[in-house]
């Protein structure tokens, strides 16, 4: 019989992480500021062991101290750690020996303040073994259902069956999210801090396996693994929880501060996206977006799609709804005619009958009447049913009217089948207590109309995303990070061309030749043709005068030679021009791409396609795809370009050979993936487009050189 393999360290780290989620003890280490954070854990209801630890003092918080953690009656699954950055090193070490589960470490000066603080930290990592450490400089960790507060200040919050899970690299960021007026139920909040141990990711793989938590939500200033990452959030979308995101430091500015806040590196948000995108988790532009979008999944789940039908009793409330619905790219569906015949004989005369209905106050407080109307156009081809609806306040009347019709809602769509959710115009006109009651209906109370309807499209965008990832066989795993190449060098166009059409991109018929054979080759290829400086290797030929177009005879070829010769000597002298790359010139052509590739240290091999040519950064017309890629993948980023409208024949222009375009960008990824080791840049631009076919007219690759 084979022995048992011991546990591996990931492995051990993973099984202490479950440990410090719920945690049957908790240590408190520190004086009289870890003496609240046990008054909030016992608030909380924990029921397990608490056991406060300092070396001087007998009691904190009414309980009796121990001098060590090395001195506790068991080793505690939990501590939570208040004392000065130095002494958590030591702490922690202690812990790890005493076979602790996890710890927080609340203190904060370490990587986040630059290389001494670094040192330390690393130094903290090595003490901690396989702990489950959170932070350095956070707050901690808030766990709504079994009643555990490892948290320095009060917090809102209240005790949960089931919740969101919110994950913050900010710790007065996730501490204002418990204090919310929204009713979005919190299981868990962490704050992570500068995650010198423990990552999102590893919270994100955690709390997906947890059936008591509805949805994940994260605050993130930057990934220390992309990979990771990736693998985390597969394993959510696989069970179906959803992630959403709300990433901050897009800005070079906030880019700077998210790097001297969190030690964490905020990288180029298109390469964020591209990640988000290929794992399946929605992003949101604010964090009230974010609770909105974390109750509605949390309490409705997704919609099956982003056909709406919404119903108001203003038609004020209609128009700001069918803008910020156009805004996000959600659908309103007109009526079916028979729909919008019931609908006039239902309305009074001077009704209009349009999808967001005005059902007006005709049918204000009459239930039987309103559950008809609601009926009525829910039996259509929607997806959710959206009440826009706005409570008076407390000190006036009318709100047993707005009960009618929030409960005549409810009833269409348990009659008809069809998801429903009440939205107000205003976050502070849906009462509490209304909120209250239709959380235990299964009905979402969103709160301001903008971030309600941003809510809708975010998770109708997950339920779509989510289906097709799986339909595909499942989220596809990044790459481990390879280092980037020591020594980069710069290939030629006439090597990149020849190395990338054996990987089947096209190129234009060529020959590398003199200054003395040019115009022979010129004329055996046939004119016109275009001439380029091909060795030295030049990266941008146009701004150097290193490229000559619509070259008609062997005349204008050497006198094309002579001009770039010339101007290559005044920009660099004593450069001598060793050869030329002489092209059939491409004609037909629609359109002009960009396809490339570029090495980041964060995500790896990243694909970019675009509009191209001389115009690429003017427009920005850009997409970003993390490699590897697949076909519908190149599809989906194709069709989302501006530039796709001029490639599907804009106003009678002729029309693009999309799926030679498709080829060609898998052709540039494939070969990518070959060299991704060595690879360090790739730059096709520009890709011509034609009727038929897609050629590269320019390519250079910078690889290793060894």
């Amino acid at each position: 019989m084979l022995a048992e393999r011991p546990p591996t360290a990931a492995a051990r780290r993973r099984a202490n992480l479950r440990r410090l989620l719920k945690p049957r003890h908790v240590a408190f280490v520190g004086g009289d500021g870890v003496a609240e954070s046990i008054a909030q854990c016992a608030a909380a209801g924990f029921t397990g062991e608490i056991w406060p630890v300092n070396p001087r003092r007998a009691e904190l918080g009414g309980r009796p101290c121990f001098r060590s953690v090395l001195d506790l009656p068991a080793a505690p699954d939990a501590a939570f750690i208040v004392v000065p950055r130095e002494p958590t090193i030591e702490v922690v070490r202690q812990l790890a020996r005493r076979g602790a589960g996890g710890c927080v470490c609340y203190a904060a000066g370490y990587a986040e303040l630059g290389p001494d603080g670094a040192a330390l930290q690393r130094a903290l990592v090595e003490a901690a073994g396989d702990l489950a450490l959170v932070g350095p400089n956070c707050y901690g960790i808030l766990n709504y259902i079994d009643g555990v507060a490892m948290w320095p200040v009060g917090h809102g919050g209240s005790r949960v069956e089931r919740g969101v899970a919110v994950l913050a690299q900010s710790g007065n960021v996730a501490l204002n999210l418990t204090s919310n007026e929204r009713s979005v139920p919190f299981a868990y909040v962490v704050s992570v801090g500068n995650q010198a141990v423990l990552t999102l990711a590893d919270f994100v793989e955690a709390l997906a396996d947890d059936p008591r938590v509805s949805a994940i939500g994260l605050y993130v200033e930057g990934l220390t693994d992309a990979p990771a990452f990736a693998a985390a959030a597969a394993r959510a979308l696989e069970r179906g929880v959803p992630l959403v995101v709300l990433k901050a430091g897009n800005s070079p500015l906030g880019a700077r501060l998210a790097l001297s806040h969190t030690s964490s590196l905020a990288g180029d948000d298109r390469l964020y996206a591209a990640l988000f995108e290929r794992a399946g988790a929605v992003r949101v532009g604010s964090l009230t977006a974010l609770l909105e979008t974390l109750k509605l999944l949390s309490v409705s789940g997704p919609p099956p799609g982003d056909r709406l039908a919404v119903f108001t009793c203003s038609g004020g409330d209609g128009l700001l709804a069918a803008d910020r619905a156009a805004d996000l790219g959600l659908k309103l569906p007109e009526f079916a005619p028979a729909q919008a015949a019931a609908l006039r004989a239902q309305l009074p005369a001077f009704a209009t009958v349009s999808n967001p209905l005005d059902y007006n106050t005709s049918l204000w407080n009459d239930g039987p009447a309103l559950i008809r109307c609601f009926s009525t156009v829910l039996d259509g081809d929607y997806d959710l049913g959206l009440l826009v609806i706005d409570y008076p306040r407390s000190d006036t009347a009318g709100r047993a009217a707005c009960d009618v019709a929030v409960d005549a809602l409810i009833e269409a769509g348990r009659g008809t089948g069809k998801a429903v959710a009440v939205a107000g115009t205003l976050p502070e006109l849906l009462p509490e207590a209304t909120r209250r009651r239709l959380i235990e209906r299964g009905v979402a109370p969103l709160q301001g109309i903008d971030d309600a309807l941003a809510a809708v499209a975010a998770a109708a965008a997950y339920g779509r995303r989510r289906r097709d990832i799986l339909a595909a066989g499942g989220a596809r795993p990044l790459p481990p990070l390879s280092p980037a190449p020591a020594r980069p060098r710069l290939l030629d166009e006439w090597d990149s061309k020849r190395r990338l059409a054996r990987f089947g991109l096209a190129v234009p018929d060529g020959r590398l030749v003199s200054a003395v054979a040019a115009p022979a080759a010129a004329a055996g290829l046939g004119f016109p043709v275009a001439v380029k400086v091909a060795r030295p290797a030049i990266a941008h030929k146009t701004e150097a005068g290193a490229v000559a177009l619509d070259l008609n005879s062997a005349a204008d070829v050497a006198a094309a030679i002579a001009a770039m010769t010339a101007a290559l000597a005044a920009a660099r002298p004593g450069v001598e021009v060793e050869r030329f790359l002489v092209e059939r010139q491409i004609a037909g052509v629609v359109a002009e791409l960009i396809v490339g590739v570029r090495r980041d240290e964060q995500f790896g091999l990243a694909l970019v396609v675009g509009a191209g040519g001389v115009f690429v950064e003017m427009f920005e017309d850009v997409a970003t795809l993390l490699l590897p890629t697949d076909r519908a993948a190149v599809e989906r980023t194709v069709a989302g370009l501006r530039i796709a409208r001029l490639l599907a024949g804009y106003r009678g222009r002729p029309a693009g050979d999309i799926a030679a375009v498709v080829d060609a960008v898998l052709a540039v990824a494939s070969f990518a993936a070959a060299h991704r080791d060595r690879l360090v840049e790739l730059d096709v631009n520009p890709l011509l487009v034609l009727r038929q076919g897609a050629v590269a007219a320019d390519a250079l690759i910078v690889v290793d050189a060894d």
